[in-house]
């Protein structure tokens, strides 16, 4: 089993180098996101393949995780091509505080050795001989509860933005009016349901790893942070009234002030 996770490191180090190369060619390194959704869909299958495992577990979470990888993977390449050559206001931050190429080869290659952990999963459940407990199948039922709401929160942002008459206006609506960021909040959740659907198998503990590495980045690194400073420069007085009332995460009911 460790060999095919060096295998699949190795894998992830040269398709986040080829990435970085072509993001320091076009100068829009936003593409890291689409080659991070897709890691998934690549080392899935594999493990699947070769593992000895239990063939439910082993299909399940093949299925599950590639609909997950290839659905928000091409969502992303999709929304960096409508874009470009913009790039992603977190990306444009980040080359702000690192003016040259090597600092951005290093942070594609931390990328995919950060994917390699969420592949996890799908590695423990390729070489599990349990088959899948009810344990599993309620965290599986999360993760499709997850990706419903992921999917929804995503293709209610898409359609506001296309109005427009919504140009410059903060998304509101749908589920946005109950969170200012439930595309982060379900992906979290997502990653709690592997995780939990991870915990039958041998070592299946540590996949805990993924909900928490997930909620760190999404919370305090490059999902929230860095969104919110570019919604703040934007928007103005019109976010600041929207963080005011609005949860940051987790959906709630609007406050009244």
């Amino acid at each position: 089993m460790i060999h095919w996770l060096l295998i699949g490191l190795v894998l992830m180090l040269v398709a986040f180098a080829m990435v970085w190369a072509i993001g320091l060619k076009i100068r829009n390194y936003s593409f890291l996101d689409v080659i991070w959704s897709y890691g998934v869909a690549i080392l899935a299958p594999i493990y699947s393949a070769v593992g000895p495992g239990n063939i439910q577990r082993k299909i399940a979470f093949t299925v599950f995780g590639m609909a997950w990888s290839l659905r928000l993977g091409t969502y992303l390449f999709f929304r960096v091509l409508k874009h470009h050559p913009k790039e992603d206001v977190r990306y444009e931050g980040l080359r702000a505080r690192w003016p040259g190429s090597g600092m951005f080869l290093l942070f594609h290659e931390l990328q995919a050795g950060i994917v390699l952990i969420f592949s996890l999963p799908f590695l423990f459940a390729a070489w599990s001989p349990v088959p899948l407990q009810v344990l599993d199948k309620i965290g599986l039922a999360v993760v499709l509860v997850a990706f419903h709401g992921e999917t929804t929160a995503d293709r209610q942002m898409m359609r506001f933005k296309s109005a427009p008459a919504n140009h410059g206006r903060v998304c509101n609506v749908g589920l946005w009016h109950y969170s200012r960021h439930p595309n982060y909040f379900f992906e979290f959740l997502i990653w709690v349901g592997f995780a939990v659907a991870s915990l039958s198998s041998p070592h299946g503990w540590i996949t805990l790893l993924c909900p928490a590495l997930m909620y760190y980045f999404l919370t305090k690194v490059t999902g929230i942070p860095l969104t919110e400073e570019y919604a703040l420069k934007s928007k103005g007085d019109a976010y600041r009234e929207y963080q005011r009332t609005t949860s940051g995460f987790i959906p709630w009911f609007p406050k009244r002030i």
